[in-house]
């Protein structure tokens, strides 16, 4: 079976990228300063735009809006996750043997990751609120502002969410991919 992506130039996107057997790579800081630093050095040479993003120990969300003319998130992730595997400490990765063709590589992430094109300003708002609850769906934190890897703070400065958004009731939310 043949995977198409939906690619539109200059469109908003939602991602979710998983790290290899769900191993809990971002709970390290060395790691999550690694991961922004791959993040900053893709950007210098293809720019976008993070929209929103939140960090979790095994996985990622975020928004990105890419340059007008530009439909090429594949290469960004391809080369966002290249950086980080080629940086990362030894003790993070996992070596994997692939028996078609007999070599050894390193397993940090997953080979695939999940992307979705932005329909429309509600389905920015109904993926942002996704994004900035998933620690707290996930039972890491009772609210989404004691996450410190997390766009929400900054959301927050701009007026989009109060600070107490999330503390103490569930938000219903809408699936990123319903």
């Amino acid at each position: 079976m043949h995977y198409r992506r939906a690619k539109t130039p200059g469109a908003t996107y939602f991602f979710t990228v998983v790290t290899y057997n769900r191993q809990h790579l971002f709970k390290h800081p060395e790691t999550i300063q690694l991961l922004r630093q791959s993040f900053h050095t893709v950007k210098q040479q293809h720019s976008f735009d993070i929209e929103a993003i939140v960090v979790l120990p095994d996985h990622l969300h975020c928004l990105w809006t890419l340059p007008a003319g530009d439909a090429n998130f594949s290469t960004r992730w391809r080369l966002i996750k290249s950086h980080f595997t080629r940086h990362c400490p030894g003790q993070y990765k996992r070596a994997r043997s692939l028996s078609r063709r007999h070599k050894q590589e390193q397993a940090v992430w997953q080979r695939r990751f999940w992307e979705h094109q932005i329909r429309d300003e509600a389905d920015f708002v109904r993926h942002a609120d996704y994004i900035h609850y998933n620690p707290v769906s996930h039972g890491l934190v009772n609210a989404p502002a004691e996450w410190p890897y997390s766009s929400f703070h900054c959301f927050v400065k701009q007026g989009f969410y109060s600070h107490d958004w999330g503390k103490g009731e569930e938000i219903e939310l809408i699936k990123a991919w319903e």
